[in-house]
């Protein structure tokens, strides 16, 4: 007996970024600290977070809305941050149909 497959799975990267203008402490902590050992040319360094998700979807785009509505909701902070979705990849069917 064969299960069938599930709803298709989306690979998405979410890129978050404090916007232009938000001071970035552990920014500047870390780009001080690369100055101190040695790397005297560094002129400017932000730190931001990647989110890797996968998302059983139809398509591509809705896979993206529902991460955009994740974005909203909980992975950034409107007021201080962007961020950008990339759909990395299209996985054939999530495992065992749910």
């Amino acid at each position: 007996m064969s299960v069938a497959p599930g709803p298709p799975l989306v690979k998405l990267r979410v890129l978050v970024r404090l916007k232009p203008g938000i001071m970035d402490v552990q920014g500047t902590a870390v780009g001080r600290a690369l100055v101190g050992l040695g790397f005297p040319d560094l002129r400017e360094l932000r730190i931001g977070k990647v989110i890797e998700l996968e998302v059983e979807a139809a398509s591509a785009e809705r896979a993206g809305a529902r991460a955009e509505e994740m974005c909203r909701r909980l992975l950034a902070n409107p007021v201080l941050e962007d961020y950008a979705i990339e759909i990395v990849s299209e996985v054939a069917a999530a495992p065992g149909g749910r």
